[in-house]
């Protein structure tokens, strides 16, 4: 047995359904899907029904896989459904970083691979006819001067090596006439980017796949997993089973303490947001462009607009297991820092949710036998990666193995100590980054 039964849903996960969120409160019409009972038998089985899970279960249903998804709650009531909405380009690092760690022809095809992540959430929502209030551009907005020159650098990178030229340079002048904060010393406006809403995306996703025949089934939490033969047995809580060729385990942050040989390298932590009440005319007072923007803090301050005028603001993390109960107590400091004159705006809404990280940010992609593969440790960058990332999964349960070798081939150190040390080392490593933001 590679995984262990959990007698309690992970941190974070409501087994009611989705985090009472603006999300939720906005998200568009979904069926319930039915709890698993009994045995059932599958080319595929997958675990997870966020981006990761149901994009590798829309594509091998498309191409003719008998495909059936294990999610624990309800489709899309992880991560994927309750994050900042951002879709970022490239990977979680910078270029230059990965450049130094894959050498420039993989770190080319990664970004690569980036770029087809964001047309490929744009296909999906074009071929779907997804209603997520999809909208361009993004800001990287630097809380200290001597960033600004390190993005300005890193735009001209971009276009000199990638010939990517979507990238502009923002002055302190610029990035004030569209951020209503003095916080902000310079950054760059990424036009190739943008936001969107994550919970409609993966709910739609959902429908896609059950559509191109994927059996989904929420309610379901798989506890164990069997090799044996020419497949894999994975059991369920509630004492229903799938026997299948492949196991793909696509849970990130959730599925924690499943899979030792996942829970080394990944490891979930704690994220949390706001909503504001309508602002009005306010709104463009906050974001002159209605772009998306994330700072440059290691714990990062990242915020939007709503289609209806609130500012959505993601701010603190948590390295605890267990969600903040005050998150609105918690996430207001931190956005009165950035926006003092919202100090009269009423909070409406307010959550948390469970993201999964690596020790070096880069997504863990790996063959984990014959018969199971598993994607996760996005490190907050899922929203453009994941949908891609499954699809990645996908081929290679067909056998295409080029893209997915290449994410193999990222380097992914376990976390000092092993599975056990990983969160008091990790707590004292994250406090001291979240210390150097401050000063």
């Amino acid at each position: 047995m590679v995984g262990e039964a959990q007698s309690r849903p992970p941190a974070g996960l409501d087994p009611a359904g989705h985090a009472a969120s603006w999300y939720a409160a906005t998200a568009i019409a979904c069926p319930a899907f039915p709890a698993l009972a009994g045995e059932v038998k599958a080319d595929v089985c997958i675990l997870g029904g966020g981006y990761t899970g149901l994009s590798a279960a829309l594509h091998l249903a498309e191409w003719g896989f008998d495909v059936v998804v294990l999610e624990a709650s309800r489709v899309g009531s992880g991560a994927s459904g309750r994050n900042g909405g951002q879709l970022h380009s490239g990977q979680r690092h910078g270029q230059d970083v990965i450049e130094k760690a894959v050498g420039l022809d993989d770190a080319k095809k990664l970004w690569d691979l980036a770029e087809e992540g964001k047309a490929l959430v744009h296909g999906l929502i074009a071929r779907h006819g997804i209603e997520c209030d999809l909208k361009s551009g993004l800001i990287h907005a630097d809380h200290k001067p001597h960033f600004v020159k390190e993005s300005h650098d890193y735009a001209r990178l971009l276009r000199d090596r990638y010939g990517y030229d979507a990238v502009d340079p923002l002055t302190r002048e610029e990035i004030r006439a569209l951020v209503g904060s003095d916080a902000y010393h310079g950054g760059v406006i990424d036009r190739g980017a943008g936001h969107l809403h994550p919970l409609n995306f993966a709910l739609s996703l959902a429908k896609a796949a059950a559509g191109a025949g994927a059996r989904i089934f929420e309610g379901t939490r798989a506890v164990g997993v069997k090799e044996e033969g020419e497949g894999v047995t994975v059991t369920t809580a509630g004492g229903a089973m799938v026997r299948a060729g492949f196991l793909l385990e696509c849970g990130n942050g959730l599925m924690d303490g499943f899979d030792r040989r996942v829970d080394t390298h990944v490891m979930p932590i704690c994220n949390y947001i706001i909503a504001t009440e309508p602002l009005g005319a306010r709104a463009r007072e906050i974001i002159a462009n209605d772009a998306a923007v994330a700072d440059s803090r290691f714990v990062i301050n990242y915020f939007r607009l709503s289609g209806d005028g609130r500012l959505l603001f993601g701010g603190g993390e948590s390295y605890r297991r267990g969600l903040r109960t005050d998150v609105a107590g918690f996430v207001r400091p931190y956005m009165l820092r950035i926006f003092p004159q919202l100090q009269d705006v009423r909070i409406d809404y307010a959550w948390g949710g469970v993201l999964a990280i690596t020790l070096n940010r880069m997504p863990f992609v790996r063959r984990l036998s014959d018969k199971v593969l598993v994607s996760a440790g996005y490190s907050g960058q899922g929203v453009a990666l994941a949908p891609l990332f499954g699809k990645i999964l996908a081929e290679a349960v067909k056998g295409q193995l080029e893209r997915f070798d290449l994410l193999q081939r990222l380097p992914v150190p376990p976390f000092p100590g092993g599975r056990l040390m990983r969160y008091p080392l990790l707590v004292a490593g994250l406090s001291y980054y979240a210390m150097r933001d401050r000063l």
